[in-house]
């Protein structure tokens, strides 16, 4: 696994463009034998999905489900961050639903808004937080400095170039003092499997994380305070679509504008498919769901 370890800070343009780098060939990589995105009178709809991140996986799938029975032909391609948001731009990927602002997915409209159409938020309640084993001997970051030993000076990041990790960078490590911890960045799915790793054994481990995440239902962990609110306040989830998508499939592009979520909704979405089919395909999770709540179904493309 390839790790990005820093302390430095560094302009939010700097750090994307060095990403989109690595992203561009990515992107050929994943659409070189992908299905087209829509066009009009077409019913080929391709939404983007941003590998390993629940929300995305959950909600691309809902939509998958719910579009297929209304005739549409869909396909999901999951790939990384950089990748979603030029292939939406290029109008490769039709919509993408989880595009977290202000600040999870800033840097990626800033660079990329001018050719992506905001659909609207379908959840605004989530936020950015710093987790740590239930059992772990602080309770607040304020606490993490003087601590850092016993979580072998290792924060466990996310995405580089993700919001979160912006911030973690150029806010929370300064802000409390944690220039000296390493702060690892590699990928969303990298951060899970070290969490369970060290749950599972019992270790100290501190990971940058967000609520709602079906890891606080599958593992035992707790939020660490924010005494100085430097996690900043909630996140909203969007649904961003290419620009030609609106136009190309209106019907679809109004249902996607009227979606929304509850808490306890999205919970028990993820719970079906990271917890209780967690060993089967997202797919299986969602329609198990889905058979459980008829009328959200049913009010999702009326």
């Amino acid at each position: 696994m390839n790790t990005h370890r820093t302390h430095r800070v560094t302009t939010p343009a700097r750090r994307t463009t060095a990403l989109l780098a690595g992203g561009a060939a990515a992107l050929l990589a994943l659409t070189g034998c992908s299905a087209p995105a829509s066009q009009a009178g077409s019913t080929d709809v391709h939404i983007a999905q941003f590998a390993g991140w629940g929300e995305s996986i959950v909600t691309s799938e809902l939509w998958k489900l719910a579009l297929e029975d209304e005739g549409y032909d869909v396909t999901i391609t999951a790939a990384d961050l950089s990748p979603v948001f030029i292939g939406l731009a290029d109008g490769s990927y039709d919509f993408a639903t989880q595009i977290t602002l202000p600040e999870i997915h800033r840097a990626f409209v800033d660079e990329y808004g001018d050719d992506l159409v905001d659909l609207g938020p379908w959840y605004e309640e989530t936020r950015i937080t710093v987790a740590v084993n239930e059992d772990a001997p602080i309770d607040s970051l304020a606490e993490l400095a003087d601590h850092a030993d016993a979580f072998d000076n290792e924060i466990v990041g996310t995405d580089p170039g993700a919001g979160q990790t912006i911030l973690m960078e150029d806010t929370v490590i300064p802000g409390y003092g944690l220039e000296n911890m390493d702060f690892v960045t590699s990928s969303t799915a990298a951060m899970l499997s070290a969490l369970k790793g060290a749950t599972d054994t019992g270790k100290n481990i501190a990971v940058s994380l967000w609520e709602p995440h079906w890891a606080y239902l599958e593992y035992p962990i707790k939020n660490l305070e924010d005494p100085e609110g430097l996690l900043g306040q909630t996140e909203a989830e969007h649904v961003y679509a290419s620009t030609a998508f609106p136009e190309a499939q209106p019907e679809v592009a109004q249902w996607l504008r009227e979606f929304s979520m509850t808490p306890d909704e999205l919970m028990e979405l993820e719970r079906q498919v990271f917890v209780v089919h967690g060993d089967e395909k997202p797919a299986v999770g969602v329609a198990a769901w889905a058979e459980a709540n008829p009328e959200f179904m049913r009010a999702l493309t009326a």
